[in-house]
C-alpha cells in the first residue's frame, strides 16, 4: 500500500475513533485498515494510537503526525483540483446542512437560486435537528445557530437569532399576559421537544424558571401550530415564527427579559483551499442571510 493511501487510512481511523467504522466508510475489510495501521506505525517507528477495546485513540506522537497528514492529504487534493479545473469553476455535488425548519425556509431557497446560476452543478441538503458530523457525511458548507465549540472550521457570522415566547392574541383575550418570567407559572405551556429538552427557560439577568409543560411536541412545527390556535404558549426562535408575526397570528411577550441572541454561522472545513463549489456557495449564502431582516 503507498504512504498516500496508509495516510488517508489513518486520518479516517483519527477521525473516526475505530477501525471498524473506518473501514465501512472507506469500503474495506477492518483486517485490512488494522494491518494499514500497523503497517504504517513501523514503517515511521512509533505507535499513533492508543487501542483499548471500547476506543481508539490518538498518542501523543500521532496527533502531531495527524494534523501533517490533514495538511498534506489537503494539499494534495488541491492540487488534483486545481489541475481538473474545479477550484475555477463549481462542480460535483454540493452537500449542505442545516437544522429542518431553518433549512427549509432559508437555505432551500439559497440552494434552488445557486443550481439555477450553476446548472451544471448538483446539490444535496441534510436538514435535521441534531448535530452532523462535517466530515464524516461529506459536509462541504454547514449552517449553525449557537455558539460554537473550537474547530479547525472556518466560520462566517452572518446574523443571530432570539429565543421569545409567543402566544396568539385570542390567548391573550382569554388569559391575560405576563407581565413578568415567574408569571409564566400561572399559564398553560407547550414546548418542542426538538429545540430543547430542559425544562428551565432561562431570561436576562440569569433569571431562571421551570416550566411544566400541558403539551410537549416533537417538532417546531407543531408547537408553533398549537400556539397559533390559542391552546397555549410556547417558547421557540424568532425566525421560526416569522411568518406567523407578520401575518398576526402571534405575538411576542416579554422581550424586555430575553437573553441575548444566539449568533448565526457559516461553516466550512476547507478554509482557504475551499474548491470553486463551496466559494460560489458562500457568497450567494452570506449575502442572503445577512440581509434577511428576520436574521439580525
Amino acid at each position: 500500500m503507498d504512504r498516500w493511501q496508509a495516510m488517508r487510512i489513518f486520518v479516517k481511523v483519527a477521525e473516526a475513533e475505530s477501525f471498524a467504522e473506518s473501514a465501512r466508510l472507506l469500503h474495506m475489510s477492518a483486517p485490512a485498515v488494522t494491518r494499514a495501521i500497523a503497517a504504517l506505525e513501523e514503517t515511521i517507528g512509533t505507535r499513533l494510537f492508543v487501542r483499548t477495546t471500547r476506543s481508539v485513540k490518538l498518542t501523543e506522537s500521532g496527533t502531531r503526525y495527524f494534523d501533517d497528514c490533514r495538511r498534506i492529504l489537503s494539499d494534495i487534493v488541491e492540487a488534483e483540483a486545481a489541475a481538473s479545473g474545479s477550484y475555477a469553476k463549481p462542480s460535483g455535488t454540493l452537500v449542505v446542512t442545516a437544522s429542518t425548519l431553518f433549512g427549509q425556509m432559508y437555505v432551500l431557497p439559497i440552494m434552488m437560486e445557486y443550481l439555477d446560476t450553476h446548472p451544471g452543478m448538483s446539490g444535496r441538503t441534510l436538514f435535521l435537528d441534531r448535530p452532523v458530523n462535517i466530515v464524516e457525511d461529506g459536509v462541504d458548507v454547514a449552517i449553525r445557530i449557537g455558539h460554537l465549540p473550537d474547530s479547525g472550521f472556518t466560520a462566517i457570522k452572518v446574523g443571530m437569532v432570539r429565543r421569545v415566547i409567543c402566544g396568539a392574541p385570542s390567548y391573550f383575550e382569554k388569559n391575560g399576559i405576563p407581565a413578568s418570567p415567574s408569571d409564566l407559572k400561572d399559564h398553560r405551556i407547550v414546548t418542542s421537544t426538538s429545540a430543547w429538552a430542559s425544562p428551565e427557560w432561562r431570561f436576562a439577568g440569569d433569571e431562571r424558571v421551570i416550566v411544566r409543560p400541558a403539551l410537549q411536541c416533537n417538532t417546531n412545527e407543531a408547537a408553533i401550530a398549537t400556539a397559533k390556535a390559542g391552546w397555549g404558549l410556547t417558547r421557540l426562535l424568532h425566525y421560526q415564527i416569522g411568518p406567523a408575526l407578520v401575518e398576526g397570528n402571534l405575538q411576542i411577550i416579554l422581550g424586555e427579559h430575553e437573553e441575548p441572541p444566539l449568533p448565526i454561522h457559516v461553516l466550512y472545513p476547507e478554509g482557504r483551499h475551499a474548491p470553486a463549489k463551496v466559494r460560489a456557495f458562500l457568497e450567494l449564502a452570506v449575502s442572503r442571510l445577512r440581509s434577511n431582516r428576520l436574521l439580525n
